[in-house]
């Protein structure tokens, strides 16, 4: 395996919720040498909600947000503790010139799909990152460690299972 770029992306924390009676929600923290974004939100189930909370965090790294052409997950053996390889092909925000074009893979592996459905789509990302036309996306978004994105009023929003229960911050721990 080889290591990452210094100037990739890096999923440095991610946490998520979801459940028959309440709202599925997100929250990344993704570094990149000095800088740092994080973002929650919500979404349809877990995996969806952290794809989302990685688009809102990147929005200014990637003026938008990158499409979704394909997400695979195949068991890779029999039971339930297998391992699952996670496969994302995205295509870049729909914007204009060499950096609107162009399909992009990020390939993940582990016995925790949500986990390796993450990786993958950050490794795909990240090979959308490593073109030519895509140099300085990162250093261009002036994000420096430390500065939280957030979904806005998404955090006003969060999952209940009771509605006599309070909210449960399931972002709390982003913010030490």
């Amino acid at each position: 395996m080889t290591e990452p770029q210094a100037d990739s992306l890096q999923l440095a924390r991610w946490t998520a919720t979801s459940g028959s009676n309440v709202r599925s929600r997100g929250a990344v923290v993704i570094a990149s040498g000095d800088h740092e974004w994080r973002a929650s939100a919500e979404g349809n189930g877990a995996i969806d909600a952290l794809f989302r909370a990685v688009d809102q965090a990147l929005a200014g790294v990637l003026t938008g947000h990158p499409r979704l052409l394909a997400y695979d997950i195949h068991a890779l053996g029999e039971g339930t503790d297998t391992i699952g390889a996670v496969t994302v092909r995205i295509a870049p925000p729909e914007i204009g010139g060499e950096r609107g074009s162009g399909e992009y893979s990020g390939e993940a592996r582990g016995p925790n799909i949500i986990a390796a459905s993450i990786e993958a789509y950050i490794s795909a990302l990240n090979a959308l990152l490593a073109e030519s036309h895509w140099s300085g996306a990162t250093e261009a978004a002036g994000n420096r460690k430390g500065v939280a994105v957030s979904a806005g009023t998404a955090r006003e929003q969060r999952a209940d299972l009771d509605d006599g229960e309070p909210p449960h911050d399931t972002t709390a721990w982003f913010e030490s």
